[in-house]
């Protein structure tokens, strides 16, 4: 049945989710088409809509003083620019054939159907909780949402003990580590690989482990929670390990997200590998003509591996909002995919990554060499200059760049951008030691760290295609 036709020609657009891709793609759909067209109702299930979710280890940290610091747009500014947004309501159906969603009424349970021309998930993703007793404690926080971040600020805020235990040292893992000893706690961390961060390989992983036990952080590698301990109150008190246990007062699970997509796999939509829903580059859900989906529930073509990957970032649900409301909106636009930039900080410690670590380029059958360079923020002479380390892989035949990954103090992470940019374009190590980066010593060396290791990356690709042992590329380096 055509939906807009039994209400007129008016269109009714539906979005399933508050945040950045739902409320970008009903903003840039609503500059496009004014209300006599376009009707655009929303769901949100939490108590907060289009806010910043990377920031919220820097709020419970205290570097951000209030929460509404976080918030880009509220529900009534929503509701200002013609969108019906309805909060504390959870879709719970999706009936692709009768082009409809059955939506729940968080506070009284009431249900109702809303039916549409257009429908857009922007479902989110959901913090991974390991199977295993205690899991859902008093005490054990996920950290995804604003209203996750609420919930463990009050339990920080009622507990009397200070000891803290996040499990997982991923981004969340860690940031959220940091965030707790700023707030006095003693914390341990304890994490199934050898080293934090697995978005990097193990080498540059070490630099972040040996800078946050700098920082007080316990750190236990190898390490697998097999069951959250609980008191006679039913509140956390410990986590336990195969072979240790850690006192806690507060659990934090650093584990990583999930896409949620268990409403999108119910209506009998394409999921991935990796969970997420699965679009073409118009950022519609496949098979759907009318259904789109972005953020965290989907899955991202990778540029440089050419397979589809599940990244949860704040940057690619906005731009896909914009994509999606522009596409819904009567124009045209696409999401060509993604390099896997990333950046983060442990203190002062800066940690940036983007495109391949060695065991994606093994898992895609890639053969390459890798290089490691230290150098410096500024010209070494200048007041402030601080230590850089910069790990690049390139293909081995072709010298294509695969993945630059960088840790150092300030001015560090920045610098992955070149890095993102150059995989974007495709380019040769080669290719990039030609690149003219701006220059002068407050600001860099007179060549550039990521510079430096691409003429290093150089010359051990042309030692491996010619045999020979091949110095530095391009002879010595001038000063300045």
């Amino acid at each position: 049945m055509d939906m807009s036709a039994a209400r007129g020609a008016r269109e009714r657009l539906v979005v399933v989710g508050g945040d950045a891709a739902g409320m970008s793609a009903a903003s840039q759909a609503r500059r496009m088409r004014g209300p006599d067209e376009l009707e655009i109702v929303a769901f949100e299930r939490g108590h907060f809509t289009s806010y910043s979710a990377c920031g919220i280890p820097y709020w419970v940290g205290g570097d951000v003083e209030e929460r509404e610091q976080l918030i880009a747009r509220t529900p009534e500014e929503h509701r200002g620019r013609g969108i019906d947004l309805r909060m504390r309501t959870e879709v719970v159906e999706i009936d692709v054939a009768g082009q409809r969603v059955r939506a729940r009424d968080v506070e009284t349970g009431a249900e109702s159907w809303t039916s549409y021309d257009k429908l857009v998930l922007a479902t989110g993703a959901r913090p991974i909780r390991p199977d295993m007793p205690g899991a859902d404690a008093p005490g054990v926080h996920g950290v995804q949402s604003l209203d996750d971040g609420q919930a463990l600020l009050d339990t920080l805020a009622r507990t009397r003990g200070r000891r803290a235990v996040v499990v997982g040292a991923g981004y969340i893992g860690v940031e959220m580590a940091e965030a707790l000893i700023n707030r006095g706690y003693e914390v341990t961390v304890v994490n199934r690989g050898s080293e934090p961060m697995a978005t990097l390989d193990p080498d540059m992983g070490r630099l972040v482990h040996e800078a946050m036990e700098g920082l007080g952080i316990t750190m236990v590698g190898n390490a697998e929670v097999t069951k959250v301990l609980t008191g006679e109150d039913g509140w956390v008190r410990a986590v336990a390990t195969e072979d240790a246990e850690f006192p806690a007062d507060v659990v934090v699970l650093g584990i990583g997200v999930r896409p949620e997509t268990s409403l999108a796999a119910a209506a009998g939509l394409p999921l991935g590998a990796h969970g997420g829903l699965l679009t073409d580059l118009a950022m519609r859900v496949r098979g759907h003509e009318n259904i789109w989906a972005g953020g965290d529930c989907v899955e991202v073509l990778d540029l440089v591996s050419g397979q589809e990957r599940h990244i949860a970032l704040g940057t690619h649900a906005n731009k896909h909002g914009q994509v999606i409301g522009t596409n819904v909106g009567g124009g045209y636009a696409t999401f060509p995919g993604v390099v896997g930039t990333a950046v983060s900080k442990v203190c002062d410690l800066e940690i940036a990554r983007t495109g391949l670590r060695e065991k994606d380029a093994r898992r895609v059958g890639l053969r390459f060499e890798t290089v490691t360079i230290e150098s410096t923020s500024r010209a070494g002479y200048y007041p402030g200059a601080a230590p850089m380390t910069v790990k690049m892989l390139a293909e081995r035949r072709t010298g294509r760049l695969l993945g630059v990954q960088i840790v150092g103090r300030e001015g560090a992470a920045k610098r992955v951008d070149i890095a993102a940019v150059a995989l974007t374009a495709g380019m040769t190590v080669e290719q990039m030691t030609a690149l003219d980066l701006g220059y002068a010593p407050p600001f860099s060396p007179v060549w550039d760290p990521v510079l430096v290791a691409a003429r290093k990356a150089v010359a051990k690709v042309r030692a491996a295609a010619d045999g020979s042992s091949g110095g530095p590329a391009g002879g010595p380096m001038p000063t300045r």
